[in-house]
């Protein structure tokens, strides 16, 4: 039995993983990841970072960002406390979902995990005050090798579900797509 259910999303190469929850009077028990199970999405990747980040105030944004070659990375993403609202976009020319995006909540409570292929610009927003999100990537973070997005560009046309309450300078500083 598989202890991940993995569904495909509407962009091509996204998938959405759920854990089998073990409950019993003790608690709970899941395996959030693993790599036979995740061996057709890693295709020959690695997880080579797991980072941390806590966002204190709900509404927060932090994206939409991607690295360039040979820094591109995959991402799994999983919401350990609180909530976000995780978005990714498509920016593989070659795709039929280019410049479409997806957006679905993670959160403490629904266990979910996004898996994000290279090639997608990836970004979320807090839903509450104190989310705390672990993700693992591919690839070695690359600054001169990271760009990104911004967020409200109109031509992507992106649904965030609250005001933005925080994001940073950089973040801000991104150039529309088109």
């Amino acid at each position: 039995m598989s202890s991940l259910n993995i569904t495909n999303l509407p962009l091509k190469d996204a998938a959405l993983i759920e854990v089998n929850l073990n409950e019993d009077s003790r608690g709970a028990f899941a395996r959030f990841f693993c790599n036979r199970e995740l061996e057709h999405l890693l295709d020959g990747s690695q997880i080579v970072n797991i980072n941390y980040s806590k966002s204190k105030l709900k509404g927060t944004l932090r994206g939409l960002r991607f690295q360039n070659d040979p820094y591109r990375e995959k991402k799994f993403v999983r919401c350990i406390s609180g909530g976000i609202y995780d978005v990714v976009v498509d920016l593989r020319p070659s795709s039929n979902t280019f410049l479409k995006w997806y957006g679905v909540e993670l959160t403490e409570s629904n266990k979910k995990m996004l898996y994000i292929p290279e090639g997608f610009a990836h970004g979320y927003q807090t839903l509450v005050n104190n989310s705390e999100v672990l993700y693992g990537v591919t690839n070695y973070y690359s600054a001169s090798n990271e760009v990104g997005l911004r967020y409200n560009d109109p031509s992507l046309k992106i649904d965030w579900p609250l005001d933005v309450a925080e994001i940073s300078e950089k973040d801000m500083s991104y150039p529309n797509f088109i």
